[in-house]
């Protein structure tokens, strides 16, 4: 008789304590449930209470453990809160995904205005920063840890008709790279993740609105198809891994080829 191996659980994040932000939806979604999977207890975060709530139950109901606290991260108070509550309910925290982000932008420099730059960047940048600044106020009091952020191939490269955007994103990347220079002898490590087009119900709300786009979207990537939630989940995971141990201020981009032309 033949015994088949079951299949064996991911336990690579057993026992730690995983923050992340954005989690309603799209990759912060995918990436809360990943970690849920990979044996975190996972803290969503998100301004939604439906969407991080549902985030939350789907981790609880996979078997995993998970705690929703709404949170605008463009308020000081509220982020400080976040971390503190997170600390209060699990006791630690070992790992950060700043993923919360806004992209409204679909015009060319000198026809934006400033409330447009105000909120993007407040939530883009400011957002960041803040999550940061709590994050690794904990994290030096714990000893260490490991922080994502989530860019864009946009904080690479140019983006036109989003140049706000790519500016809030290469502000991102200046965070992620400075952090890490600050905080690496404090065992510490930072990175960003910077996704090409990803299939997300971001994307579906910006195609309806210029649907003749996809087509030139999905051609900009040398593989021929736009991302999905899950592959920048699985790139946020390896970050914040021992896996990635000798990795800090790396900006990796996970984009179908898009930078490479």
């Amino acid at each position: 008789m033949v015994v088949k191996n079951k299949q064996q659980r991911d336990t690579s994040f057993e026992g730690k304590v995983v923050l992340v932000t954005g989690a309603a939806g799209g990759i912060g979604r995918a990436t809360a449930l990943a970690f849920g999977r990979a044996g975190a207890c996972v803290v969503v975060a998100d301004t939604s209470v439906d969407g991080g709530h549902a985030t939350a139950a789907m981790i609880v109901e996979a078997g995993g453990k998970a705690l929703f606290v709404q949170t605008n991260v463009t308020r000081a108070a509220e982020v400080e809160a976040l971390v503190d509550k997170t600390v209060a309910y699990y006791g630690r925290l070992d790992c950060a995904f700043n993923n919360a982000g806004i992209e409204e932008e679909h015009l060319q420099l000198a026809d934006a205005d400033e409330a447009l730059f105000d909120r993007i960047v407040n939530v883009n940048v400011k957002g960041t920063w803040l999550c940061m600044k709590y994050q690794i106020r904990q994290m030096l009091k714990q000893g260490g840890g490991a922080i994502v952020n989530t860019a864009s191939v946009a904080g690479l490269v140019g983006a036109p008709t989003q140049a706000i955007y790519a500016a809030s994103k290469h502000a991102v990347v200046g965070l992620t790279k400075t952090a890490a220079a600050e905080y690496g002898r404090d065992g510490i490590r930072v990175n960003s993740v910077c996704p090409g087009v990803i299939n997300t119900p971001m994307l579906a709300r910006a195609l309806e609105r210029e649907p003749t786009r996809q087509k030139k979207l999905r051609n900009i990537h040398p593989i021929g198809r736009f991302g999905e939630a899950a592959e920048i989940a699985n790139a946020a995971l390896w970050l914040c891994s021992d896996q990635a141990s000798f990795v800090t201020g790396h900006q990796l981009a996970v984009d179908g080829g898009l930078t490479a032309i």
